[in-house]
Order: structure tokens, then sequence, then C-alpha cells
């Protein structure tokens, strides 16, 4: 058995962070702890009320997950910004109050984003874990199950039209290729986008094959970690129809509104 790191942590929660829509590789155990397949890890998470157990050592916690699941940051102080009167809000962010905006990998993320246009959770999962296996590393955890790493740009580039149907990625198996290649032919600087703000973040990634707006937020949001981002989707789109049909007050919550977003995403799809 591995070492554990325990931590009390306020406003986390793993089984919303895990139905949030945000990671795609958090998934529920048969014991009820949750494992987590991010940066080339393997993780498992217990948490008891604000007991927080990880199975891992006290330096790979600091060193990686401390950040991942971006635990200095106050999320209270957020929620305490919500205006009284905003009612829905506030009853979304009651029903989600455990979530956070994971820091995750910016590769993954523009791949795995690209895997969620026009599709639902757990078909993306499917998707995801399917390109794993066949295109990423293997691996084997401290219970000696094996897992696969999420596939590096070098092992999707230079694919075929074939290679990518047993992952059943649909029309979306060519703009995960043509991707692949602009990043490993030097055509697309994605690295370089960790320099650049919101805006010129999104921007930037609007000229890779298959990212559009909803898409190019999302990767701003959930890797790099641009929190006033707000993917809009069906979902979100319905909030804003029922409960902001004058526009979302985007000047009273700025700086912060993606973390919003996901509070009202997961109120939508899991309690409203």
């Amino acid at each position: 058995m591995t070492e554990k790191t325990i931590k009390i942590i306020k406003d986390f929660d793993i089984a919303q962070i895990a139905d949030s829509g945000q990671c795609f590789r958090l998934n529920k155990r048969e014991d009820g702890s949750y494992s987590l397949i991010a940066r080339e890890r393997y993780l498992e998470i217990v948490q008891q009320e604000e007991e927080i157990t990880f199975f891992c050592e006290e330096n790979e916690f600091r060193e990686i997950w401390d950040s991942y699941f971006d635990l200095t940051t106050d999320y209270g102080a957020f929620k305490a910004q919500i205006e009284s009167k905003d009612l829905y809000m506030q009853n979304a962010c009651a029903y989600g109050r455990g979530i956070r905006i994971l820091r995750q990998e910016l590769w993954e993320m523009v791949i795995t984003f690209i895997i969620s246009q026009q599709n639902n959770i757990p078909r993306i999962k499917k998707c995801v874990e399917s390109l794993c296996r066949a295109y990423g590393e293997k691996r084997t955890n401290f219970r000696n199950e094996t897992y696969y790493t999420f596939p590096k740009p070098e092992a999707l580039a230079g694919l075929g039209e074939e290679d990518l149907c047993s992952c059943s990625l649909g029309y979306r198996n060519k703009y995960i290729r043509k991707t692949a290649d602009m990043v490993v032919s030097g055509g697309f600087d994605l690295y370089r986008l960790y320099d650049l703000n919101y805006e010129d973040a999104r921007r930037e990634l609007l000229k890779l094959c298959g990212v559009g707006i909803k898409v190019a937020e999302c990767i701003c949001l959930f890797a790099l970690h641009h929190i006033d981002a707000f993917p809009i989707d069906t979902h979100i789109q319905k909030v804003l129809d029922r409960h902001y049909p004058e526009g979302f007050p985007f000047s009273k919550y700025q700086g912060f509104a993606g973390i919003l977003q996901q509070y009202a995403f997961y109120y939508d799809v899991e309690g409203y």
C-alpha cells in the first residue's frame, strides 16, 4: 500500500468535482473511493466530510496535487461575493459548494474538449479512455492494476484516417489528428498559451483544428486557469435563457465568472 497524505479542506467535494464536467479521468471506484489519472500519475482519494485522504507521499502531494486541485484558493471568498438577490446562483452555489476548478494539463484538455463536442459525459469518458489505451503509455499503480497515461502529441501526429477508428471519435478523428500535427510540426506553439492573457489565449486556441468558442473557453478555464472564462453549452444556455434573460451579470462577477459557470452547470445537470 502506498503512502497517505491527509488534509482538512473546506469547499471540497470529490464526488461533485468528478461529476462537474471538467475532468473525464476521475472516477468512482467500487469501494466508494475515487481514482484519478492525471499528469502521468495515478491517485486515489477518499473523503470523510472535510477530511481528505490522498494516497500519495507528502512530497508528491505538495509538488502535484495541491496545485492540481487548486487547494490554496479560498473558494469561500468567491461565494461570499454572490449577490443575495441572485437567488439562482445562490442555490447553484449551495448545491455545488464543493466544486473547484482543476489545473489540468493543457494538451489533454485540448484533445478532451475537442472530443466533448456534441457528446455526453459517459461517452466522452469512454472515448478518452479508448484513446489512452490505444496511444498512451501502459503503467501499473500501487494496487498492481494497469492504467494508461494520456497520449502525447507525438503519439497522435502522423496518424492515418483509419488509425483512430477504434476509439469511436467520429468526425472528431480528423480534428485530433490535424491538431496533433500542428503541435508537433511547430505550426502551433501550445505552451506559449501560458504566457498569454485570457482574451489572447482564447484567440490563439481558435487557430487549432476543431476548436470553436466553447471548446476554447473550456481550455482557458480548465487548463490555463483563467477563471473568468465562461463556456456556454446547451445547459448553460438554458440557464441564461431562464434566469438571466437580460444577460449574465459579468460586471458583478468580474474575474471569477468561470467558477460560477461550474456551479450553474452542475446544478442544471445534477440537481435542478
